[in-house]
């Protein structure tokens, strides 16, 4: 018979508990909403919290659902699906049997840890003595080997006060800030493999985001549209309770007339000027404090120290944060591949065919400013936000 859970335990991050106390009860607290809202969308019932200081136990009758689906709640270091007894130490002792059961196969190596809050008869280290010995014991014929420094499973024991929590196993959360701590931000949303990381990135700080995918229609397809979608659904599955909105700007009509009008190694660095103005006038609206692009040094032509530059003297209005911006691309690749992204920013898509030959690496504000006098710079941005599409992606997720 399988061993019965009732219980998740939650860690929370670190870095939330060296905050001060008034910040801590804060983070905690929206730590605790957000982890209700991701059981009540996933459908899972819950019983009851019992909350501690950078702790949380959760009784309910889904332990191994729910601590899957809170492994992307920010703000959690880590969570275990558990079995919850009495303090006293027959129990604890009947309890840790009943896992080794199904978790030690023979010639298993295993350990026993502990960890106590509160007074009891007996320590810490009574505890691992007595249950490893009584697992030597009652398993003898599996001829397991007790090994504190490489265990193959490793059985732990909380107990806190007049309670105890038996379990083997810990998935990681992504740490963090819950997200709702810091306000919102909108992200430049590309589908590629560096822009939904920079998303991620913010959102793990606590911050949550607004997407903008620039359509370059004609100069692309409907595979990038395609692509970029299923990337803002695949971020939204980390924003859970969280509304998140896709915005999607033709800029197809802005590249003709920069193709048309301007020096043709300038189109990039146009082209991404009109973007940050286009985006501050969503931030505006959608009440952001800022601008996300997953932009990082060298990169692409667009991306010179001397580019970066002049890209942002375009957003006078709001600050441009690049996560990304010391990331190599196997650093970033990494990241993409935790959080679900990776796969899909890498499927066939259409690479924009307005990139010219040979891209300025090394562009003038002058320049710049010169060229963009050709351009109704006040029209373009209008005009795009106008005919911007708006997705509630938070909707389609469901």
């Amino acid at each position: 018979m399988a061993v019965k859970f009732d219980t998740v335990i939650v860690r929370l991050g670190g870095e939330i508990g060296i905050k001060s106390e008034w910040t801590r009860k804060s983070y905690e607290s929206l730590i605790l909403k957000n982890i209700k809202k991701a059981l009540t969308f996933h459908n899972i019932d819950f019983k009851e919290f019992l909350h501690y200081p950078g702790r949380i136990y959760i009784k309910t009758e889904m332990p191994i659902k729910a601590s899957e689906k809170l492994a992307k709640v920010f703000g959690i270091s880590s969570i275990s699906p558990a079995i919850e007894t009495t303090s006293n130490l027959e129990d604890i002792e009947q309890k840790s049997l009943e896992l080794a059961k199904e978790k030690l196969n023979e010639n298993a190596k295993f350990a026993v840890r502990c960890r106590r809050v509160g007074a009891h008869t007996y320590t810490s280290m009574d505890v691992c003595r007595k249950v490893g010995q009584i697992l030597l014991d009652k398993l003898a014929e599996r001829k397991l080997k007790v090994d504190l420094e490489n265990p193959d499973v490793e059985i732990q024991i909380e107990v806190r006060e007049d309670k105890a929590y038996i379990y083997s196993e810990a998935l990681i959360g992504p740490g963090g800030f819950p997200l709702g701590a810091q306000p919102k931000l909108v992200c430049l949303l590309s589908g590629g493999i560096d822009s939904p990381v920079a998303c991620w990135l913010v959102m793990k700080r606590g911050a949550p985001i607004t997407p903008i995918y620039f359509d370059n229609y004609p100069f692309t397809d409907e595979t990038t549209l395609k692509r970029a979608m299923k990337v803002a659904e695949k971020l939204a599955e980390w924003a859970i309770g969280h509304s998140m909105k896709l915005y999607i700007v033709p800029h197809g009509s802005n590249l003709i007339e920069i193709k048309e009008k301007c020096p043709e190694r300038l189109t990039c660095i146009l082209c991404k000027r009109m973007m940050y103005r286009i985006a501050q006038e969503i931030a505006h609206k959608e009440k952001a404090e800022g601008i996300v692009t997953g932009e990082s040094i060298g990169e692409q032509a667009s991306q010179t120290l001397w580019n970066l530059k002049v890209l942002n003297e375009a957003a006078r209005q709001y600050p441009v944060y690049r996560p990304l911006i010391g990331f190599d691309k196997v650093e970033t690749e990494k990241i993409a591949k935790r959080i679900g992204t990776y796969e899909i920013s890498i499927q066939k898509a259409k690479g924009c065919e307005a990139v010219p030959k040979k891209p300025a690496t090394k562009a003038s504000l002058k320049m710049v400013l010169e060229a963009e006098k050709a351009l109704d710079i006040e029209t373009m941005v209008r005009r795009s936000v106008r005919n911007a599409k708006i997705l509630d992606v938070a909707k389609k997720r469901t």
